[in-house]
């Protein structure tokens, strides 16, 4: 068991992000290294692309391919040490409120805590209210899957329509689209998020409303887009059901935190499943923002899902910064915006399962530290986010690939992909796998002139 409560000491006040000895410190390394060359930094270091990994979670970052050298992590280890990146993280777990502009906690990691853990918020243990909720949505799961929850005209339910935006949609998608080898194949489940007509007409275009059901999902139960899909829902299925106001109830549930409005709109508050104000919404997928992965996967699915989120929370938290996945991810991006001037990273899965993940990160980066001011409110004057984007691989190969390896722009690369497929097709995953490989080695040391010209290539 672990047991954390809120600390009463403060922050020391730090310099400004480009006044710390670290910041200085990489500059002038940037200076020396910008020329960096990983034909020869690997001809020099034969146990290269062994140092530079780390292995956690169930994760192996092999991050040698980057331009890096053993003082360029040094230094920027040094920088997060300055920044009081561990006090920071270590006060986020604490329950601390660290989020200062709403004053809230920022603790989506309690979402997936084990529930004989503890995590205090002004002086409650959050947890067992989180395993509450986990519990009233694995009820719900199990009855609608069995089909013992029937819709008004008896009917069971086979389509479900998560109906959301942002935070809302983007993680329920990317996680049913990444899970979805283990979903309920019976069953349909779609996703309205934009407020253009279209978005809602071609997701139920082919559905009965008798078979389905809605999950309207909205915080304050206010939100214009979510709000404005969900009564174009319920006008929808209630003429399909002969007009009976009675029927909402048995179609639609709500994750929503407004009691009076989720009634107002029809829906029995007993089918209302809710979350905190320490959930930001672009980490929420794992609260019950997530039902529809939920109903989707199933129970014990989704909960293996969160503990895999729990065990990489883990090694974040306990994890020396020189070995710690998520540390090192975050600084080496810091490296190539802030120093090389780079403005976008590429996220290239090589898991089709995977293909709404550049757009999830999108919003969960580029939300996050998409910001022009510091914490007390002074304007910045170095970039503080990165542009993410990307394809599932092979399919970039074939479109933008090109500009990343002949263009002029510099554009980190993130390659992902897994060591065993779930889909064994004769010898795809292995031709998957060696394209992932010979595309991240083209990139890191491509070709001379001389070593095309030695191959025929006209001048």
């Amino acid at each position: 068991m672990v047991s954390r409560s809120k600390s009463k000491t403060k922050a020391a006040v730090i310099k400004p992000l480009t006044k710390r000895k670290a910041w200085a410190a990489l500059k002038a390394h940037h200076k020396k290294i910008q020329a960096i060359n990983l034909n020869k930094l690997f001809a020099e270091d034969a146990k290269r692309g062994e140092r530079f990994t780390v292995d956690a979670a169930g994760i192996y970052l092999n991050y040698s391919k980057n331009l890096i050298t053993e003082k360029t992590v040094k230094l920027l280890l040094d920088l997060a040490r300055e920044s009081g990146v561990e006090e920071r993280r270590d006060a986020m777990f604490r329950g601390e409120k660290i989020n200062i502009t709403e004053n809230r906690a920022v603790l989506h990691i309690a979402l997936r805590a084990p529930k004989d853990a503890s995590i205090v918020v002004d002086g409650k243990n959050v947890v067992p209210e989180v395993h509450a909720v986990l519990n009233k949505m694995a009820d719900f799961s199990k009855r609608v899957r069995s089909g013992t929850w029937k819709g008004h005209t008896g009917k069971r339910i086979r389509n479900v329509i998560n109906v959301g935006i942002g935070g809302s949609d983007l993680g329920p998608v990317m996680a049913y689209e990444a899970l979805k080898f283990y979903s309920e194949r019976s069953m349909t489940f779609r996703f309205v998020s934009n407020v253009d007509g279209t978005d809602f007409a071609e997701a139920v275009v082919d559905l009965d409303p008798a078979e389905t059901l809605f999950i309207i999902s909205s915080k304050t139960f206010t939100t214009l887009e979510t709000m404005t899909n969900a009564h174009t829902a319920r006008d929808w299925a209630l003429k399909g059901l002969g007009g009976d106001e009675k029927a909402v109830a048995k179609h639609f549930v709500a994750v929503s935190t407004n009691a009076t409005e989720v009634a107002k709109f029809g829906i029995d508050t007993a089918n209302m499943f809710g979350f905190w104000d320490w959930v930001g919404g672009r980490y929420s997928m794992d609260s019950a923002i997530g039902l529809s992965t939920m109903l989707a996967v199933g129970p014990d699915n989704f909960r293996a899902m969160l503990e895999g989120f729990h065990e990489m929370d883990e090694h974040f938290r306990t994890a020396p910064l020189e070995s710690n996945l998520p540390v090192l991810m975050g600084l080496l991006a810091l490296w190539y915006t802030d120093f090389f001037g780079a403005q976008t990273i590429a996220v290239l899965p090589y898991e089709q399962y995977l293909k709404r993940f550049p757009a999830y990160l999108q919003q969960l980066t580029m939300e996050s530290n998409g910001k022009h001011v510091t914490l007390d409110g002074t304007r910045v004057n170095y970039d503080t986010g990165q542009i993410f984007w990307g394809e599932p691989g092979t399919n970039g190969q074939h479109s933008f690939y090109q500009l990343i390896h002949q263009g002029t722009r510099l554009i980190p690369c993130d390659f992902i992909a897994f060591g065993k497929t779930l889909n064994p097709l004769g010898r795809h995953h292995d031709m998957l796998v060696a394209n992932v490989c010979a595309q991240s080695e083209a990139l890191a040391f491509g070709k001379t002139p001389a070593q095309v010209k030695a191959e025929g290539t006209p001048d």
